[in-house]
């Protein structure tokens, strides 16, 4: 059975991104020569450990390795302070130490949780991510970005902290929910958007392919994402320079998802589609990008059944032009109180826009349908 490898150059730091099918059941030998003691950590949410544990269970069993499972809701609201907390005295009392090896087992929110968790337990526990949806295997399992939310937005509590290996098993893509797994693609898409035309024109012919359960198309996408955010990430660690690319969509995304509570009505990935329709329009209307490529990168959108601008968005939430602004001025890019954005030339190359003027926000806004 073939393992795809993509490595992560971060000097002490570096690690690899193990792409394949039924790597589940592999995990234990796979990670077995990383750990001191025959012995894990695995934190899991209730829908992961209900489609996928047993796989887990099966995989670190038949490499003698022990371990103490760690179930949370499911849900984005895990991810609080007060999530943490729980987490991390829960890791305590079960006696983790601190050469010992947590698996972030889940989606995106497992492993921004755990991953944070492994940041400051015991000042810094190494920790594997095990991503099971699409989102985390191409996205956020990657980079070593760990975080809670806060009240006043997302992911504006955390840390920095380099997983020890990524182990991203496409076959328990299978189990996901079609609206996840849709989620999950547009951050696929987005990786031909911001720096990969010919990647996007694969995804414009393979896309459904992927969506659809094939395999070799699902590893060859998620191959692809990773190698991509692997060279940026490795390029700009803490993102102070070239890995803010890997936002496009996300400041209006994020201002979405902070109208809609961070709750069901608007998932991360729709969020993101929504955000780089918009952040291509926005793009055409400075003047930087030709109409036929937003167009191009929404047809797409839409032909997969993601959304492509606030028109599309349902559910009673405040999408007025004020309240997305004072969502965005949360952001994490934000500079001396000015916005910054991530804009386009063109469709596969994205670029960073610093000290954009809020009118000129306000007014595309409500040109895009903003109330």
């Amino acid at each position: 059975m073939t393992v795809d490898t993509c490595h992560v150059s971060l000097g002490a730091k570096s690690y690899d991104i193990h792409i394949g099918e039924n790597l589940l059941e592999r995990t234990g030998a796979i990670i077995g020569p990383m750990l001191p003691r025959p012995f894990a950590f695995v934190v899991t949410d209730r829908h992961v450990d209900a489609a996928q544990g047993a796989r887990l269970a099966k995989g670190l069993g038949a490499a003698g390795i022990g371990f103490h499972k760690i179930v949370l809701t499911p849900g984005e609201s895990a991810k609080s302070m007060r999530g943490l907390e729980a987490l991390a005295e829960e890791l305590i009392g079960a006696g983790v130490e601190r050469r010992d090896m947590i698996l972030a087992f889940g989606g995106g929110v497992v492993g921004d949780l755990a991953g944070f968790a492994a940041a400051i337990v015991r000042r810094g526990c190494r920790f594997a991510q095990l991503p099971t949806t699409l989102l985390a295997q191409v996205d956020s399992a990657i980079g070593g970005k760990t975080a809670v939310n806060s009240a006043h937005g997302k992911n504006l509590i955390g840390a920095f902290h380099q997983p020890s290996i990524v182990i991203a098993d496409v076959s328990a893509l299978g189990t996901l929910p079609e609206r996840e797994l849709k989620a999950g693609y547009a951050e696929v898409v987005k990786y031909g958007a911001l720096g990969d035309e010919a990647f996007f024109a694969w995804l414009e012919n393979r896309g459904g392919a992927i969506l659809k359960g094939d395999l070799a198309a699902r590893r060859v996408a998620v191959k692809r994402s990773c190698e991509t955010k692997a060279e940026i990430v490795a390029a700009d660690e803490r993102e102070t320079g070239a890995r803010a690319l890997l936002n496009l969509g996300h400041t209006f995304g994020h201002a979405l998802e902070a109208a809609f509570d961070y709750s069901t009505g608007l998932l991360h990935g729709e969020a993101v589609a929504a955000g780089m329709s918009l952040a291509f329009d926005f793009s055409v209307s400075k003047g930087v990008c030709p109409p036929a490529d937003a167009a191009r990168l929404k047809a797409h959108l839409k032909a997969v059944g993601l959304p492509t601008g606030l028109r599309d968005l349902q559910g009673g939430a405040d999408l007025s032009a004020d309240a997305l602004l004072r969502h965005m001025f949360q952001d994490k890019k934000v500079e001396g109180g000015a916005l910054t954005f991530i804009l386009v030339r063109r469709l596969g190359e994205a670029f960073i826009a610093k000290s954009i003027d809020e009118a000129s926000v306000r007014d595309f806004l409500k040109s895009a349908g903003a109330r």
